[in-house]
């Protein structure tokens, strides 16, 4: 009988152990449909929350720069926690990262849609938002770094991971050019339903249950692919050699300067995402005066940023996954530089920072295949295999990217005396720079930052890593 109609077998020790099968049709066409939900669901958060709390919460600023200074620093100070519990536990009835995937999505809607609803005055509607904010995404962390550690669980080799990441990347992209059509109208469609201030409340909601069935579908596209241990042998968990100590796990961490110097530079990826993402309302009404605008640019924007990703496999086998993301962090930079220059040109800035999303697309599919590379560095050096640890950390310079976008965003309008009462035609120029600064000039330096970084501190080469892949199997 073949793998795919027997994905399991019953070894000694009590697990149900997958047979090491190809990747399925539906995985290389439809991994990353689930990213597609997720980030359609988060998009809503990165366009359009500092505006809710400023314009529709009318919460002063420095009040949205409380709510999202504390609700980002919760959530990247437990950023880590997830893959370290994934990889610690007792696996669940579906597998150690499989299970995950139905476990919690379905709860997030519930706790999403309060995160933009302002109920009462005050404290308590501060308090609130911010519990929201940090619950509901503590629930969707774990699904999250599960889905993303089952890259190196079902691809058995470097062109299967490859081919996942690519895929996950590309759909992940694409839901960004799905939400400039689906965003902007739902959130127009429930103002008038419900009323302004609930309209971003109402979205999140839609989005988050839509997040949930995509990732069910993750959930059946990976039956047969993770080692599930049986009910009939309590002492197999024992025996599991992918769960780890808390020694284990600092040693996966601390023994790897590939991967402390990678959770550095791929807070600068982040960074471009969110703070363009969290401004870029703010270019469209204040600089452009015309809001209208940023539904075209969210869609341009995202289209090409979707090439990107796909062309991303393809630019890595060339010049290597490492030198591709450090050239394309180069590029984007002096993009940005060049946006700002000429930023009262809007049909320019929209070009000028539509191509840098596309190297935003190339970047956002190269780095977990380095992230990948970093955990094979990790099992040769340390004999454990920390994929969920890792692939969790993934997690850290996220979340603080978030972080930023809170801070970079206030400290911007507040330095060039953003008052949410004046008239976008009134705007000044100060004003018009504060903002350009945050949507150009300081993700271009950190982006700079980024790539030098990875210069001098990634030597991770590919073939180094296929060394150590061999001496691993080797001794195995």
């Amino acid at each position: 009988m073949s793998s795919e109609s027997n994905p399991g077998n019953t070894n000694s020790k009590g697990s149900e152990k997958p047979e090491k099968k190809e990747l399925s049709k539906a995985l290389k066409l439809f991994y990353g449909i689930g990213d597609c939900g997720f980030t359609l669901m988060t998009n809503v958060e990165s366009y359009y929350f500092t505006f809710f709390l400023t314009n529709l919460a009318q919460f002063g600023l420095a009040t949205v720069s409380f709510i999202t200074t504390v609700a980002s620093v919760i959530d990247a100070c437990l950023s880590w926690i997830y893959g370290a519990i994934l990889n610690s536990i007792k696996p669940k009835k579906w597998g150690r990262y499989r299970s995950w995937l139905i476990l919690l999505p379905w709860m997030v809607p519930f706790l999403y849609a309060f995160q933009f609803l302002k109920i009462g005055d005050g404290p308590l509607s501060i308090a609130i938002i911010i519990i929201a904010a940090v619950v509901s995404h503590v629930v969707w962390n774990f699904p999250y770094v599960a889905n993303v550690s089952m890259i190196a669980v079902a691809g058995k080799t470097p062109d299967d991971r490859a081919q996942l990441a690519s895929t996950r990347a590309a759909w992940a992209n694409l839901s960004k050019v799905i939400f400039s059509y689906v965003g902007p109208p739902l959130a127009a469609l429930f103002a008038g339903m419900i009323g302004e201030k609930s309209q971003y409340g109402a979205t999140a909601f839609v989005l988050g249950c839509i997040m949930a069935v995509m990732y069910y579908a993750h959930f059946k596209m990976f039956d047969g692919y993770e080692e599930v241990e049986s009910q009939s042998n309590a002492n197999a968990a024992k025996k599991d050699t992918s769960k780890t100590s808390g020694k284990d796990l600092i040693k996966a961490l601390l023994q790897n300067p590939p991967l402390l110097t990678l959770l550095l530079a791929d807070l600068a990826k982040w960074m471009f995402n969110f703070v363009c993402s969290g401004v870029a309302i703010y270019y469209f009404t204040y600089v452009a005066q015309d809001a209208g605008l940023l539904a075209t640019y969210i869609l341009v924007s995202n289209i090409l940023c979707v090439i990107g990703s796909y062309l991303a496999k393809n630019m890595a086998k060339k010049i290597s996954t490492r030198t591709t993301t450090i050239f394309t962090f180069f590029v984007m930079a002096a993009i940005l530089f060049a946006a700002n220059f000429t930023y009262s040109n809007v049909t320019m800035v929209i070009v000028l920072m539509s191509v840098a999303q596309f190297g935003y697309g190339i970047a956002y599919a190269c780095t977990p295949a380095l992230y990948a590379d970093t955990i094979i560095y990790s099992e040769w050096k340390t004999g454990k295999n920390a994929t969920g640890w890792i692939s969790g950390l993934q997690n850290v310079p996220l979340k603080v990217g978030v972080m930023t976008r809170g801070i970079i965003i206030s400290a911007c309008l507040a330095f060039a005396a953003f008052d949410p009462s004046i008239d976008a035609a009134m705007a000044t120029v100060e004003l018009k720079k504060g903002i350009c600064m945050a949507f150009m000039v300081i993700p271009a330096l950190a982006l700079i930052v980024a790539a030098v970084l990875l210069l001098l501190g990634f030597r991770l080469t590919k073939e180094k890593v296929e060394q150590y892949s061999a001496e691993i199997a080797a001794r195995n």
